[in-house]
């Protein structure tokens, strides 16, 4: 079909193989009513004029809409790897998705409402911002299975990292390294960000570094991490850090480059850790430690729970948590001899 063109329909492919439209209905549905030779006639004139059945038309006239909706932010690059683990696992099950996407200009809200809309059987929101409130008001009329962030909803399912755990790994990783001076780069406002800067603080103490403990203000995005640098290399000398751990892999690929640019070596005179392990940090020219996130498990589980709640299952457990790891590569490495 050439771009613009109308799509065929099932009456264009009952009229090309004279038949009627309920018996090209029941050849595309596979069900019984119809012989061989008719069910290869209509597949072939099917195939020539390049009709597709809607399977989203026909669950939505069945009352079975089989959707799952997601709500991502196209801005951040491991909601992209996150979308791969969420339509291999809902495949699995006989689920489809529904997309809709958070932008600059088009907010959570906004995204929602088109799921809604959409008539989706469940909601799975990746990181989202809106309030508890909102989204305990959504299971009114729907799953809710929020991915990334703790809700203190016993009416909202949650599918998430450990995200205290996760900076701990990564404060573990420059201290055994031998960095005293390490900082973190918070993700500001940005869902999981009190429990990740917890974390820090949490594993600095464990480790008597205490007194080295610094946490900036940052973001999600490149520019945070970019404007964190700046506001680092702008301090005192004596100031300045041997290791950072940031909020995750887009602000930390901003530390980077402006470290970079600044002249500053990496891991040679600083080191950096994100978080995620989103499919860019493993480019040759970036090659950054990170604390991993398990798409395929934390995919696999938020589906099964959204599942599991359209089919009546009892669940006792509302809340699961699952273990992220360090992955080291070439950011980060011990610190200069005498700056530690």
């Amino acid at each position: 079909m050439q771009s613009g063109e109308r799509r065929p329909t099932l009456a264009d492919v009952a009229a090309e193989a004279g038949v009627s439209v309920a018996l090209v209905s029941i050849v595309m549905r596979g069900v019984p009513g119809a012989s061989e030779a008719t069910r290869q006639r209509v597949r072939e004139v099917a195939a020539r004029l390049g009709y597709q059945p809607d399977s989203r038309a026909r669950r939505l006239r069945s009352g079975e809409s089989r959707l799952l909706g997601v709500v991502f932010d196209v801005r951040h690059p491991f909601h992209h790897d996150m979308l791969t683990g969420l339509y291999e696992a809902a495949a699995k099950v006989d689920y489809e998705l529904a997309l809709s996407a958070v932008t600059p200009r088009r907010d959570e809200r906004a995204a929602i409402e088109d799921l809604l809309r959409d008539r989706c059987a469940a909601l799975i929101p990746l990181g989202p911002q809106i309030s508890a409130g909102e989204l305990d008001a959504l299971t009114a009329r729907l799953p809710v299975v929020v991915m990334f962030r703790h809700v203190h909803k016993r009416t909202v399912d949650v599918v998430r990292t450990d995200d205290e755990g996760g900076l701990r790994l990564a404060v573990d990783h420059l201290a055994g390294l031998g960095h005293r001076r390490i900082v973190h780069v918070d993700g500001g406002r940005t869902a999981a960000s009190a429990e990740r800067r917890r974390g820090y603080q949490d594993a600095m103490r464990q480790h008597g570094l205490q007194a080295y403990a610094r946490v900036l203000s940052g973001g999600s995005g490149e520019e945070d991490g970019a404007r964190a640098a700046r506001e680092l290399l702008a301090g005192p000398a004596s100031t300045m850090p041997t290791a950072v751990a940031m909020f995750n892999d887009l602000s930390a690929a901003g530390m980077l480059d402006v470290l970079r640019r600044s002249g500053l070596s990496v891991p040679g005179e600083v080191s950096v850790v994100g978080y995620d392990d989103a499919s860019f940090s493993r480019l040759g020219h970036i090659d950054l430690t990170t604390v991993a996130q398990d798409v395929e498990t934390l995919a696999t589980l938020a589906v099964a729970r959204a599942v599991e709640r359209l089919e009546g299952a009892v669940v006792t457990q509302r809340e699961i948590t699952i273990e992220p790891h360090l992955i080291a590569r070439g950011t980060s490495g011990p610190p200069a001899t005498g700056n530690r």
